[in-house]
């Protein structure tokens, strides 16, 4: 594909950001993925250990090409935010079958699981791949995340050799790579993302609240203004993490992290991107089987190529997969 170099007025990190998930472009995504809305059915998946996770699957066209996708949103995103729903319309028109994936809390599954959703809850989201390759792959199974789900998707293929999982492919948009810096990020940068992660979350907590009435209370969460003193409040009161380092280390993918990963993997970074530290990436060990793509614009899971707000990157992760499904048969020969 040619570099991602959109037009002078879409080079801001704020506008490929923003722009990527609100008012027109959301219509038109919405708009485009009717047919595959209409196609799609809900299942609640048994993800062990009684867990379950609300996923959308979609069947394939008429003459899809047999192989499967699984999607994951960002933190207090869903499977129907408009980043997510951009890229499997573009996938399922490519003759994917298509399984966009709730985690735990997000979308309209708050009621699902007594307990709450927390960053490093990776064995769920590790049984729903595994039901998903059981259920559906037959000739390819491929991840693709944005941002937390960037972060997840990288982390299920470092667990897949020994959770038996066979993914052919994985695309990482935006993942989070040093959660620490990125929660730094939010509080000391723009107000605008510190603010939108703070009401989506108190929106969702409020959701867990009346789903299970007797068992949460949330009131003492309203008092803070920053993600840090927010998380580190919900971390020793809510999870089984002593601190909030150590949660927010639970799920880093720096370090060795990602050594483990056998699959063919791709990491699409934007260097302007205002919620994770691009430079991040350079304390991340990658094995050779893992390619960082980094683009200069594009803000956070933005990648808008125009000024009709069509997404870049729904492209690049299509060919990306046929890339890999091309070596993947070469390999085999």
């Amino acid at each position: 594909m040619q570099p991602f170099v959109p037009p002078w007025l879409l080079r801001g990190r704020h506008a490929q950001s923003i722009l990527g998930s609100v008012g027109l472009r959301r219509r038109r995504v919405r708009s485009a993925a009717q047919d595959l809305l209409a196609a799609t059915h809900d299942v609640v998946v048994d993800c062990g250990a009684g867990v379950r996770l609300l996923c959308h699957h979609t069947p394939p066209r008429p003459g899809g090409n047999g192989r499967v996708v699984v999607l994951i949103h960002g933190w207090e995103g869903s499977a129907n935010s408009t980043y997510l729903l951009s890229a499997a319309t573009r996938l399922w028109r490519a003759g994917y079958r298509i399984v966009r994936m709730n985690l735990r809390d997000h979308g309209d599954s708050h009621h699902l699981n007594e307990a709450l959703f927390h960053s490093c809850r990776l064995d769920e989201a590790v049984g729903a791949v595994g039901w998903v390759q059981q259920t559906y792959a037959t000739d390819g199974l491929y991840l693709c995340g944005f941002s937390l789900g960037g972060n997840f998707a990288l982390r299920i293929a470092a667990r897949a050799d020994h959770a038996g999982l066979r993914p052919d492919g994985i695309v990482a948009v935006c993942p989070v790579l040093e959660p620490a810096h990125t929660m730094r990020v939010l509080d000391e940068g723009s107000a605008i993302y510190r603010r939108y992660f703070i009401y989506k979350w108190r929106v969702s907590l409020e959701k867990k609240k009346a789903a299970f009435p007797q068992r949460y209370d949330f009131e003492r969460l309203e008092r803070f203004e920053t993600l840090t003193e927010m998380t580190d409040y919900f971390v020793t009161h809510y999870t089984e993490f002593t601190d909030l380092q150590t949660y927010l280390r639970g799920y880093a993918l720096t370090d060795d992290r990602l050594l483990s990963v056998t699959s063919p993997a791709i990491v699409l970074l934007a260097d302007d991107d205002p919620v994770i530290p691009v430079h991040d990436i350079d304390r991340v060990a990658t094995p050779d089987c893992l390619e960082v793509v980094r683009c200069r614009y594009g803000g956070h899971c933005g990648f808008l190529d125009g000024y009709d707000l069509q997404g870049w990157a729904d492209e690049f992760i299509v060919r990306s997969f046929d890339r890999m499904h091309e070596r993947r048969g070469e390999a085999i020969e």
